[in-house]
């Protein structure tokens, strides 16, 4: 991270601790629900099947940077299938760093070439070794490997939703995180029981058991783009939510936190590690500020 970029966080972040704001830092862009796949987990891919042209995209950019919003995430759908009037997925990263966001970072399940070094990360979505991904995601494993290692950039952080189908292969991700050329680190969530998925969610005693697997692969060396200091909120769902420093941009609609806020009873049943993270940095947590520090600082 540069120096600039640091400092401008450090002081939104105080001045949010101590003032009690809630301007936006973390802003989303959803390009897309169009995908290649059919997870099944996921409750959002394909339902219209529209990719939002460019215009609209760029002023939603231009709308979050005037908001405040400095770290942007661009997803899907699949984000790599985005393509409007001559542009595509790097034009839309190179576009946003231009107008000044700090942090430019893109979400993808891995199927497409990952020709993308202007990015800062490329968050890839791995469910597991290779039979419990290819059981959630198809048979796709083997294609996002051999992406990986041709990949443009060392800017590659894995990304698994940990469920019911999966919660046996956080040792196989994280070798692989640690292992695997190109790749940064790996970010957890657990799953977040949408009501088409709900079977797919962990008691409180599986999330335990994860976030102890995690912290022994911690301990053994494996890069982990998680907060342990917020484990223990994230076992019992007691951080608070929304988080008002992330919004969703989506066809023009802007959400506070995600786009499915509005489902009763989610959020307090969200599995997103990244909002437990923020909204208990963003009251003054001592701990997790000082782990974020650290954690940021070495990954990005």
């Amino acid at each position: 991270m540069k120096l600039s970029s640091f400092v401008y966080f450090a002081g939104f972040g105080i001045k949010t601790v101590l003032l009690r704001r809630q301007t936006p830092i973390l802003g989303t862009i959803i390009l897309t629900d169009r995908c290649n796949l059919k997870c099944r987990h996921c409750s959002v891919n394909n339902i219209t099947g529209v990719i939002h042209p460019y215009r609209s995209i760029r002023e939603e950019m231009v709308q979050l940077y005037r908001m405040g919003v400095r770290i942007l995430f661009f997803c899907g759908g699949e984000t790599f299938l985005w393509q409007d009037g001559g542009k595509n997925l790097r034009s839309l990263v190179t576009e946003a760093k231009e107008l000044g966001f700090l942090l430019v970072n893109v979400v993808t399940n891995g199927t497409l070439p990952l020709n993308l070094p202007e990015a800062d990360l490329i968050l890839l979505s791995l469910d597991g070794d290779r039979e419990r991904h290819n059981m959630i995601r198809g048979d796709t494993y083997d294609l996002i490997l051999e992406n990986i290692q041709n990949a443009a950039r060392d800017n590659i952080c894995l990304y698994m939703a940990i469920n019911q189908l999966n919660k046996e292969a956080i040792y196989d991700v994280c070798r692989m995180a640690r292992d695997v050329p190109n790749v940064r680190a790996v970010s957890f969530n657990f799953h977040t029981p949408y009501p088409d998925t709900a079977e797919l969610a962990l008691s409180r005693e599986e999330k335990a058991a994860c976030c102890a697997a995690i912290t022994r692969m911690m301990e053994q060396g494996a890069p982990v783009f998680n907060l342990k200091s917020a484990f223990p909120y994230l076992i019992d769902n007691r951080f608070p939510t929304p988080c008002r420093q992330c919004v969703v941009m989506e066809n023009g609609t802007l959400s506070i936190c995600g786009r499915c806020i509005h489902e009763p009873g989610l959020c307090q049943q969200c599995g997103y590690f990244f909002v437990a993270e923020y909204t208990l940095l963003f009251r003054g947590n001592i701990k997790i500020i000082r782990e974020m520090l650290r954690t940021y600082l070495k990954y990005i």
